[in-house]
């Protein structure tokens, strides 16, 4: 039978690479945590200034309506809060630097639970695979997750250590936990069409799909709609 990962955490983190990632891998698990009353934050690593196909795209000023997209999405979402690192699309590294501002982030909400794409899931089917920028947040957030966040030997300055008891991989090939997202999905669908610049006048089309792959992941889990998850145990 599957495993439903029922209790909305007190504090939860998603870090993710573009401004409209964490609404589409758990957008809907998100605004089902904050409606229970969780203390639901967002970290978004890159600019989302190359999120368009059209040359002549002045991207810094696509990158300022990502940005103001962003916000209009948290407040469907009921974000307690949502920051952006700023690094440019396509140069998200595992570096030093970006582990430290997610520690920092970590060490700042102190959460429960840490979501975050799964780095492992490259290759999906034979029409897509998980680019650089995705697989990329995953392993620093990972890697900031343990032993950095609870450790207070890793970046000191940046606050007093926390541990972190469970992550949830999100778009992943092996989940083994699912959140029954029957009551949210729809918040997410209406927070993921705030991100107006990425839509191209295909709101149906968008709304079909997503709830076709929350149909799929409902069918694995025995509920109407779901997201699913690799949910990894730390011990600390």
């Amino acid at each position: 039978m599957a495993a439903l990962y029922d209790d909305a955490p007190a504090r939860a983190l998603a870090v993710y690479a573009h401004p409209d990632d964490p609404e589409i891998s758990c957008g809907a698990t998100l605004a089902r945590w904050a409606a229970a009353g969780a203390e639901v934050h967002v970290l978004v690593l890159t600019r989302g200034e190359k999120g368009s196909h059209d040359p002549a795209a002045d991207l810094a000023e696509l990158a300022a309506r990502r940005t103001t997209e962003m916000a209009a999405s948290g407040r469907v979402l009921g974000l307690a809060g949502r920051e952006q690192l700023g690094v440019d699309d396509g140069e998200l590294a595992n570096s030093l630097a970006v582990r430290e501002r997610i520690v920092s982030v970590i060490r700042s909400v102190r959460p429960d639970v840490v979501v975050c794409p799964d780095p492992t899931a490259v290759i999906f089917g034979d029409t897509y695979f998980n680019h650089a920028d995705h697989r990329v947040a995953g392993w620093a957030t990972l890697d900031a997750v343990s032993p950095a966040a609870g450790n207070p030997h890793y970046f000191p300055s940046a606050g007093p250590p926390h541990p972190v008891g469970v992550v949830l991989l999100s778009g992943t090939l092996d989940p083994n936990v699912w959140v029954d997202v029957t009551s949210s999905l729809g918040t997410k669908v209406d927070a993921l069409l705030c991100h107006t610049s990425q839509l191209d006048g295909s709101e149906e089309l968008f709304r079909d799909v997503l709830r076709n792959r929350a149909e799929a992941e409902g069918r694995a889990a025995g509920v109407r709609y779901a997201e699913g998850f690799r949910r990894l145990t730390l011990s600390g």
